[in-house]
């Protein structure tokens, strides 16, 4: 089986206007070097899509939305379709990050429908799962990430999955100051692997390439990164500078 490529995927979440995004991706360029050892990807707003496109259009950096309706076109007031995505150009598409469970109240059933949708319209899903510090204090980390896991991916192919980045991101650790310890976050990675192994086909684990979402940055990623079953991060605050996005491409390079 071949070796899982190391993966920083930066989601800006509401930073950045066309301008700013089309200045960082120019000095994202100017800095990465031996860029196809690393996969890089930028998850950018809605209107900064069109304006990085053709700066990436020949560059191995991929770049996607942050959401999407499961819907091609209706009556859904504020929503962008997959078919808008498509227009783009974009590759990647992020799903059911905690800000959109916890403020949008979306759930496991819309995240499914969201991944079926992108398969179907040629986008890449990065799934995003996790637990709640009251869900972890309560012993119940393994029942959310099943649950959130089928929900979101129990009735995929293997062939489907071979298109879907998993992202594990606790949400106790994002923004909050308090990391996942290592021993914390490859458990949950182990969990994760163990699920689709047992629920999608013998060998999808292996092969599935699933990110740590909590708050990776310059200085926790050496030890996180180190770790085989996290192959790399979905980068919250150190995806806004340049500097401190190249550092953690580096740090993945010398690792991979």
């Amino acid at each position: 089986m071949a070796q899982r490529k190391k993966v920083i995927a930066g989601n800006w979440k509401m930073h950045k206007s066309p301008e700013e995004s089309k200045e960082f991706v120019e000095g994202l360029l100017s800095k990465l070097l031996d860029k196809e050892s690393v996969g890089v990807i930028l998850c950018v707003p809605f209107t900064s899509l069109f304006h990085i496109s053709e700066l990436l259009k020949d560059e191995p950096v991929g770049f996607g939305a942050q959401n999407m309706h499961w819907e091609e076109q209706g009556a859904y007031t504020g929503e962008i379709s997959p078919v808008m995505l498509n227009s783009t150009g974009c590759e990647y598409v992020t799903l059911g990050h905690s800000e959109r469970r916890q403020y949008y109240n979306e759930t496991d059933e819309t995240v499914g429908k969201k991944v079926h949708s992108a398969l179907e319209h040629n986008l890449k899903p990065i799934v995003c799962i996790g637990e709640s510090l009251e869900q972890r204090e309560a012993d119940k980390v393994e029942e959310v990430l099943s649950r959130q896991l089928s929900g979101g991916l129990g009735d995929l192919s293997e062939d489907q999955m071979s298109e879907v980045i998993v992202a594990y991101e606790p949400v106790w650790a994002i923004g909050t100051g308090v990391n996942a310890t290592p021993e914390q976050a490859v458990e949950a990675h182990k969990f994760i692997r163990t699920w689709l192994d047992e629920n999608i086909a013998s060998g999808v684990g292996q092969s599935t390439t699933v990110l740590y979402g909590g708050s990776m940055k310059p200085a926790n990623a050496e030890t996180l990164l180190t770790n085989d079953d996290i192959d790399g991060g979905l980068i919250g605050g150190a995806s806004l500078k340049v500097d401190s996005f190249v550092e953690l491409v580096s740090i993945a390079k010398n690792i991979s």
